[in-house]
């Protein structure tokens, strides 16, 4: 008979699923609103009286007046002990105001995508039904770390709604340690604790101890008497149980709890409300202009941020029931983003070096995160593979490259510097791209083009010499290689533009060597080199400096790659091989920040380019967007130079957190489910509509998360000059401006998917460098989530 009732359950709910439209459920939105309060109850183990302390929960907000919805997302028992039935049974008192539903009664519930999404539709629900105070209790099954049907941990699983949690403790022989752990699990995982219930079992006493643990952590502990034992006799049982209930209604522990969330509940969004006043009051932001930030709704304010989304407060704007609202994070913060934001296993990492280590000092020290990490970088599954034997650790990319040009002008100086008085030292200069940017650190700007002086300060001195590099991009529909004004004498290719088979094709560094399009780049290079050489004075430089494939910051212009690889070849093709390891020419650099370690679906552009540097510099996505951490990889000729009996001699350059063991040992966990992903299913799939040929072509280099056919269309549109994808990078440059980065025309453009087209989708949060817009997902982001983008950009840049 039950097996029958549970297959009935199961298909009436599989219908409503199907029924529902299908965004209705297009996304977990986290709710806040100031007439509805939720709380999450988790459990800190199994059988602890979750049910019922809920329920005693659920009585006393109905008698303040509260309209109360109980919610059992997932239920798996007989309908007779199910919880939502015992809500239900001892709340007839306040039936008026009391609302019970379970979501999922059989054995095998949707993933937990699906449940979250009911959820959230679930709480919407509420919102737009009643404008009325109302209280909403969601009781977890089990455990904290009691897996979901899918096998995911409970913790894990409702990650996405992220709900304030009432923790019930455990009161029974061990409960102490299962509530704490149960607590911290929590704790790790971005979720705010609001409050801790218990039994007051006066044999173990875990209560009192509870009640001072968590008194140091600012966190309310409610203990309650222990129910009455349960009857076999139905009738009683229910009495004594009712009776039960009816005495905590007048308990002042239970009065004092409510209370207390009510605070909490308050407290919570009046914080909200006055971060962009207090904010603006004490901050200065990076990369903005202050005399543009007038009103509050002109500060993000960012509550929490999970996989691809910033839950955003919208209260001073927002047209929904919810005072937060999802937003895509469409730069992947700043480029650091690999799996997401808050992903448990990057967490983990974090507090397991932070427990263990702490910082320790690094000098002529190690530890086994330092040490694994520095090993996995230079192995033959790194992107130091074959060349690359030592690894120096530092803070960010800009630091990092920082100390890349001092490696790179010491070997320069030992080589060629015996005539070279201090003064001239001083004045090196670095061959490098207009367009290129490695960080803003004095330094890191002095081997940048000064160009409009964007990124300059009043120090900056630029030194070397930049040439215009020959781009890609994908125009009116047709793969081209646009030659720069500059290039000079372009026979026999005199057009500028050069239509070309595809965007694979140009990424095919072997196929394209021995084209007339390599010669004429070969002959414009050395051309240019020996004008310098010519030129009075004389400009020295004493490095080669790229960023490989893509400049990012200088407007996403993605480069000619076989301009780039035909550059090395010139630069070094000036000095005979030393050695097969020692550098020749020049001290080549790549600046692999952005681009390196599968930003653009490559762990190194090495491979593509078919040429090993001398050093290279890796951050961003290095530790998945946890922590700053930064590494400069070099051969062992660059670290020759610096080998001496003297300590002059040394790399005298290092940072307080150098190696600091918290990045190092997140990096190693990134680097590994960086290494799993790159073979997953899922990426071998987008790179074989890529390739547009059969699944036994080989493989191109160049691919993308972004659909071609979504980057062949926005390229025809009116309002586009070009577009580029690769990995996850997508890049718009729009028709109409000349200012280039210091021109709003890409804000302008796309304003209009800032905000949600509806109460079920989300915003999408960018950023410009002026007349070009990019975006960036994750690693891991969903096909779904993606072709949502797609469509939302070729909306806006249609209409505009």
């Amino acid at each position: 008979m039950m097996v029958r009732k549970l297959a009935e359950v199961t298909v009436v709910l599989r219908t409503e699923i199907k029924s529902r439209k299908e965004n209705d459920y297009a996304r977990c939105i986290m709710h806040l609103s100031k007439n509805i309060l939720i709380h999450q109850i988790f459990g800190a183990n199994t059988d602890v009286g979750k049910t019922v302390l809920v329920t005693a929960l659920v009585l006393a907000s109905a008698s303040r007046g509260r309209h109360v919805r109980y919610l059992k997302p997932v239920s798996t028992g007989p309908i007779r002990d199910a919880d939502d039935e015992f809500v239900k049974r001892f709340g007839k008192r306040f039936h008026s105001r009391i609302q019970q539903k379970c979501l999922f009664r059989f054995k095998e519930p949707p993933t937990d995508e699906i449940v979250n999404k009911f959820v959230s539709a679930y709480i919407n629900d509420c919102a737009r039904r009643t404008a009325d105070k109302t209280d909403v209790y969601i009781e977890t099954a089990g455990g904290v770390h009691s897996p979901s049907i899918s096998g995911t941990s409970q913790v894990d699983s409702y990650r996405p709604l992220r709900f304030p949690v009432i923790l019930v403790g455990d009161s029974k022989l061990g409960g102490i340690s299962s509530t704490i752990s149960a607590y911290e699990s929590l704790l790790l995982r971005g979720y705010s604790v609001d409050a801790i219930m218990t039994f007051q079992d006066d044999y173990y006493r875990n209560w009192e101890y509870l009640s001072e643990y968590f008194a140091e952590r600012d966190v309310h502990v409610a203990s309650l008497p222990l129910p009455p034992p349960k009857l076999d006799n139905a009738h009683l049982n229910f009495t004594t149980t009712d009776s039960y209930y009816s005495r905590l209604l007048h308990d002042e522990r239970l009065t004092n709890l409510n209370d207390h969330l009510d605070k909490r509940h308050a407290g919570r969004i009046h914080e909200l409300q006055s971060m962009p006043d207090r904010s603006r009051n004490c901050i200065w932001w990076p990369f903005v202009q202050h005399g543009f930030v007038k009103d509050p709704e002109d500060v993000t304010v960012i509550d929490s941020a999970h996989g691809d989304f910033f839950s955003v407060y919208t209260g001073h704007s927002s047209k929904t029931s919810s005072l937060l609202s999802p937003s895509f994070d469409g730069s992947a913060s700043w480029w650091t983003q690999a799996f997401g934001h808050a992903h448990s296993s990057l967490a983990i990492a974090a507090a397991r070096a932070a427990g263990r280590y702490g910082h320790v000092m690094f000098p002529q020290a190690t530890h086994l995160p330092a040490l694994k990490l520095a090993e996995k970088l230079v192995s033959p599954n790194g992107p130091g593979s074959g060349w690359a034997s030592r690894v120096f650790f530092s803070d960010d990319g800009s630091t990092a490259m920082e100390v890349a040009l001092k490696m790179a002008l010491r070997a320069y100086c030992t080589r060629y510097g015996a005539d070279l008085k201090q003064a001239d030292k001083q004045q090196l200069g670095v061959l490098g791209l207009k367009g290129s940017y490695h960080g803003d650190t004095i330094g890191a700007m002095d081997a940048c083009y000064a160009g409009d002086g964007v990124y300059t300060c009043e120090w900056h001195s630029a030194k070397g010499f930049w040439l215009d590099p020959p781009t890609v991009s994908m125009r009116d529909g047709k793969a081209i290689i646009t030659l720069p004004d500059s290039f000079g004498i372009r026979e026999p290719l005199w057009q500028k533009h050069i239509v070309v088979d595809s965007l694979p094709w140009v990424y095919d560094i072997p196929g394209r060597l021995d084209t007339e399009l390599a010669e004429s780049y070969r002959r414009s290079i050395n051309q240019i080199m020996r004008k310098l050489d010519a030129q009075q004075p004389p400009i020295r430089l004493a490095a080669l400096v790229l960023e490989p494939l893509v400049m990012g910051a200088g407007g996403m212009i993605f480069v000619d790659p076989l301009f780039q690889r035909i550059l090395i070849d010139v630069v070094r093709g000036a000095e005979p091989r030393r050695g097969d390891d020692a550098w020749r020419g020049l001290p080549v650099i790549f600046d692999e920040v952005f681009v390196g370690l599968y930003r653009l679906g490559l762990q190194s552009c090495i491979p593509t380019l078919g040429i090993k540097p001398d050093i290279a510099v890796y951050a961003k996505t290095l530790t998945g967007g946890v922590v700053p951490l930064a590494v400069t990889l070099a051969s062992s000729s660059i670290f020759e130079a610096f080998l001496s009996e003297s300590k002059a001699d040394a790399l005298l350059h290092g940072h307080s957190y150098t190696a600091h063991a918290v990045g190092c040992e997140v990096a190693n966990k990134s680097l590994a489910m960086m290494d799993k992903l790159a073979v997953s299913d899922t990426w071998t799939g987008m790179r074989r509509s890529w390739r547009g040929q059969s699944a036994s072509a080989p493989p191109s280099p160049m691919w993308s998360m972004w659909n071609p056919e979504f980057l062949t269309e926005v390229s025809r549109l009116q309002t586009v000059n070009s577009a580029m994808s690769m990995g996850t990078v997508l890049a718009i440059k729009l028709r109409g401006s000349g200012e280039g980065y210091r021109s709003q025309l890409a804000q302008d453009h796309l304003q209009s998917i800032k905000v949600p087209p509806d109460d079920e989708s989300f915003g999408i949060h960018f950023r410009t460098l002026g007349d070009v817009a990019y975006f960036m997902t994750s690693l891991n982001t969903s096909r779904d989530t993606i072709k949502e983008l797609e469509t939302r950009i070729l909306s806006a840049l249609s209409a505009s």
